[in-house]
């Protein structure tokens, strides 16, 4: 049973949780087409996130972060989905599945170094897993890591990189010969790394994401993280499905809230659109998704740091509400008919960028190959 999070108790949390709300709807949600427009984050709006220790906020305060747990992060999440999904990209990966790595299976000398800074935002660190050739699959890896004169020397191609253009710490994942995979810490300066230019995507305005090619980079043998490499990934990309499943609500949610203030006052005829009963319909299984996704996602959470479940839940919670998300926005753009088209209205942007949320992070074909799989396998080791 889950019992709280001793280092942020439950008044301390709703603080933060009420400050990190507020800067998201009064400072962000004014400047979403000032995002969109630029392709960019504003620097003020960067600086007041460092400030507020939002590039730390899951990382243990012993290391500097604010110390959420994930039932905690999830409502973060929520909050930060209610705007351009920008803004949380920005600290994402420090936070998610590259600063989870290093609190998980760092050492102690490799957390030293590096997680103070990132949970200050003084680095940016990025997680260097996904291959032109493995994307949501870890198994395929083709990038290598050879041995060589007391460390490693490591190359390949990786692909769809988020923050990859402004990183300085990869979080680097290589297959080493007759051994698997494993991690090693690449800053971003080491000769033979090198940063393509940043992707140009669909939605998501102001997020980076860019290749990343190792040419024979050369690194000491404390660059390597200790432990079973494909654990940690699977371990860091479960956690981070959880919080991508808080995300869809929150951006779901937000669809929501402009259908309905739009249902209200948009009229046809005379008629408030919002008194037609198929636009009520339509309403109705926004609303019912919103809430099932939320239930969901709080109950993955307790379930996932008390240990119950941290495999097939968080699958099945990112497939639910990415999914559902997408549904919600797409209503969203019914509702606004025409307008919802336009690139200025909420909604068109909404739509753009829940699309990413189905894709990244493991697709929504690997979370259901990983619930079926992962039932039929338990079934099969029950005795008798």
């Amino acid at each position: 049973m889950y019992t709280g999070n001793p280092d942020v108790p439950d008044d301390v949390f709703a603080d933060v949780l009420s400050q990190i709300d507020d800067f998201v709807r009064t400072r962000v949600v004014p400047r979403e087409r000032e995002i969109m427009a630029t392709d960019d984050i504003p620097a003020d709006l960067r600086a007041q996130a460092k400030d507020m220790g939002l590039f730390g906020y899951a990382i243990p305060q012993e290391w500097g972060g604010l110390g959420l747990d994930l039932v905690q992060d999830v409502e973060v999440a929520m909050a930060l989905g209610y705007t351009s999904l920008a803004l949380r990209s920005m600290f994402g990966t420090n936070n998610g599945i590259a600063g989870q790595v290093l609190v998980g299976f760092g050492t102690a000398e490799q957390q030293a170094a590096w997680l103070p800074k990132l949970a200050s935002g003084e680095v940016v660190a990025s997680f260097a897993l996904t291959e032109p050739g493995a994307g949501s699959d870890p198994a395929g890896l083709r990038t290598t890591a050879e041995p060589a004169d007391g460390g490693w020397v490591i190359s390949g191609n990786k692909r769809f990189i988020t923050n990859a253009t402004e990183a300085d710490l990869f979080v680097t994942f290589a297959r080493i010969p007759d051994t698997g995979i494993a991690v090693f810490l690449v800053p971003a300066g080491t000769p033979g790394v090198g940063v393509g230019v940043k992707d140009a995507k669909m939605g998501q305005e102001g997020s980076r994401t860019a290749d990343v090619t190792l040419d024979q980079v050369r690194v000491g043998p404390e660059a390597l993280v200790q432990g079973d490499g494909y654990r940690a990934a699977m371990t860091s990309l479960a956690r981070g499905r959880v919080h991508i499943a808080g995300l869809a609500v929150g951006t779901a949610q937000r669809a929501l809230d402009e259908s309905v203030t739009h249902a209200a006052n948009a009229t046809q005829g005379g008629t408030p659109i919002g008194e037609f009963q198929l636009v009520q319909a339509m309403l109705a299984d926004q609303q019912t998704g919103v809430l099932a996704g939320r239930a969901l996602v709080r109950d993955t959470a307790r379930r996932y740091v008390t240990g119950e479940d941290r495999r097939i839940a968080p699958s099945a919670t990112k497939l639910f509400c990415t999914e559902m998300a997408g549904r919600t926005a797409d209503l969203a753009v019914q509702i606004h008919g025409g307008s919802g088209y336009l690139r200025e209205m909420p909604v068109e942007r909404i739509y753009r960028d829940v699309r990413l949320l189905r894709l990244y992070e493991g697709t929504s074909e690997i979370q259901r190959l990983i619930i079926g799989g992962g039932l039929v396998r338990a079934e099969q080791r029950r005795p008798g």
